[in-house]
Protein backbone atom coordinates (compact mmCIF):
# COMPACT_ATOMS: atom_id res chain seq x y z
CA UNK A 1 0.00 0.00 0.00
CA UNK A 2 1.13 3.47 -0.78
CA UNK A 3 1.12 6.34 1.83
CA UNK A 4 1.03 9.44 -0.06
CA UNK A 5 1.52 12.79 2.82
CA UNK A 6 -1.52 15.17 1.58
CA UNK A 7 -4.62 16.39 3.10
CA UNK A 8 -7.41 14.62 1.11
CA UNK A 9 -9.65 17.25 -0.53
CA UNK A 10 -12.98 17.40 -0.02
CA UNK A 11 -15.53 17.17 -3.01
CA UNK A 12 -16.98 20.45 -1.18
CA UNK A 13 -13.60 22.41 -2.13
CA UNK A 14 -13.34 20.87 -5.46
CA UNK A 15 -15.53 24.11 -7.43
CA UNK A 16 -16.31 27.99 -6.89
CA UNK A 17 -19.77 29.31 -6.08
CA UNK A 18 -22.89 27.61 -5.77
CA UNK A 19 -23.86 24.52 -7.64
CA UNK A 20 -27.20 24.45 -8.86
CA UNK A 21 -28.99 20.71 -9.29
CA UNK A 22 -29.99 19.69 -12.82
CA UNK A 23 -33.38 18.71 -13.89
CA UNK A 24 -31.93 15.32 -14.65
CA UNK A 25 -30.32 14.99 -10.75
CA UNK A 26 -33.45 16.11 -9.54
CA UNK A 27 -35.54 13.76 -10.94
CA UNK A 28 -33.19 10.89 -10.00
CA UNK A 29 -33.36 12.06 -6.40
CA UNK A 30 -37.22 11.82 -6.69
CA UNK A 31 -37.13 8.48 -8.39
CA UNK A 32 -34.37 7.29 -5.71
CA UNK A 33 -35.87 8.65 -2.65
CA UNK A 34 -39.25 6.97 -3.56
CA UNK A 35 -38.14 3.14 -4.15
CA UNK A 36 -35.41 3.19 -0.97
CA UNK A 37 -37.18 1.49 1.62
CA UNK A 38 -39.17 3.14 4.20
CA UNK A 39 -38.76 1.39 7.09
CA UNK A 40 -35.28 1.11 7.28
CA UNK A 41 -33.22 2.20 10.11
CA UNK A 42 -29.59 3.87 9.94
CA UNK A 43 -27.15 2.26 12.72
CA UNK A 44 -25.89 4.63 15.63
CA UNK A 45 -21.93 5.16 15.35
CA UNK A 46 -19.75 4.41 12.97
CA UNK A 47 -21.33 2.99 9.45
CA UNK A 48 -19.81 0.75 6.30
CA UNK A 49 -21.46 1.37 3.23
CA UNK A 50 -21.80 -1.79 0.67
CA UNK A 51 -22.66 -0.59 -2.73
CA UNK A 52 -23.12 -2.75 -6.14
CA UNK A 53 -23.69 -0.73 -9.33
CA UNK A 54 -24.46 -2.39 -12.35
CA UNK A 55 -23.71 0.29 -15.44
CA UNK A 56 -24.50 0.19 -19.45
CA UNK A 57 -21.73 1.81 -20.23
CA UNK A 58 -18.11 0.19 -18.83
CA UNK A 59 -16.79 3.93 -19.00
CA UNK A 60 -19.08 5.09 -16.09
CA UNK A 61 -16.73 6.29 -13.21
CA UNK A 62 -17.67 4.45 -10.16
CA UNK A 63 -16.96 7.66 -8.01
CA UNK A 64 -19.44 9.69 -10.36
CA UNK A 65 -22.33 7.40 -9.05
CA UNK A 66 -21.55 7.41 -5.16
CA UNK A 67 -22.25 10.83 -4.61
CA UNK A 68 -25.68 11.28 -5.51
CA UNK A 69 -26.66 8.15 -3.90
CA UNK A 70 -25.05 8.81 -0.96
CA UNK A 71 -26.98 12.77 -0.79
CA UNK A 72 -30.20 10.64 -1.43
CA UNK A 73 -29.16 8.33 1.51
CA UNK A 74 -28.40 11.21 3.81
CA UNK A 75 -31.92 12.97 2.46
CA UNK A 76 -33.76 9.81 3.10
CA UNK A 77 -32.69 8.52 6.40
CA UNK A 78 -31.82 11.79 8.01
CA UNK A 79 -27.89 11.15 9.08
CA UNK A 80 -24.92 12.75 8.44
CA UNK A 81 -22.27 10.76 5.91
CA UNK A 82 -19.62 11.64 7.93
CA UNK A 83 -20.41 8.83 9.80
CA UNK A 84 -19.64 6.85 7.06
CA UNK A 85 -16.13 5.16 8.03
CA UNK A 86 -15.37 2.39 5.58
CA UNK A 87 -16.97 2.03 2.07
CA UNK A 88 -16.95 -0.95 -0.38
CA UNK A 89 -18.06 -0.18 -4.26
CA UNK A 90 -18.49 -2.69 -6.95
CA UNK A 91 -19.11 -2.49 -10.43
CA UNK A 92 -20.63 -4.40 -12.84
CA UNK A 93 -21.24 -4.20 -16.81
CA UNK A 94 -25.24 -4.81 -17.41
CA UNK A 95 -27.39 -4.97 -20.76
CA UNK A 96 -28.80 -1.36 -21.08
CA UNK A 97 -32.17 -1.21 -19.16
CA UNK A 98 -30.45 -3.19 -16.40
CA UNK A 99 -29.07 -0.86 -14.51
CA UNK A 100 -28.94 -1.18 -10.79
CA UNK A 101 -28.17 0.10 -7.05
CA UNK A 102 -27.99 -2.82 -4.80
CA UNK A 103 -26.75 -1.66 -1.18
CA UNK A 104 -26.30 -1.93 2.71
CA UNK A 105 -25.80 -0.11 5.50
CA UNK A 106 -24.72 -1.32 8.75
CA UNK A 107 -22.59 -0.73 12.09
CA UNK A 108 -18.99 -0.76 11.36
CA UNK A 109 -17.31 -3.30 13.34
Amino acid sequence: MYILRVKPLSANNMYLGKKVKSYEYKQYEKTVLSILPNDFIVPKGKLKLNIKVGVSSPLADVDNILKPFIDCLQLKYNFNDKMIYKLIVEKDNVPKGSEFIKFSLKEKV
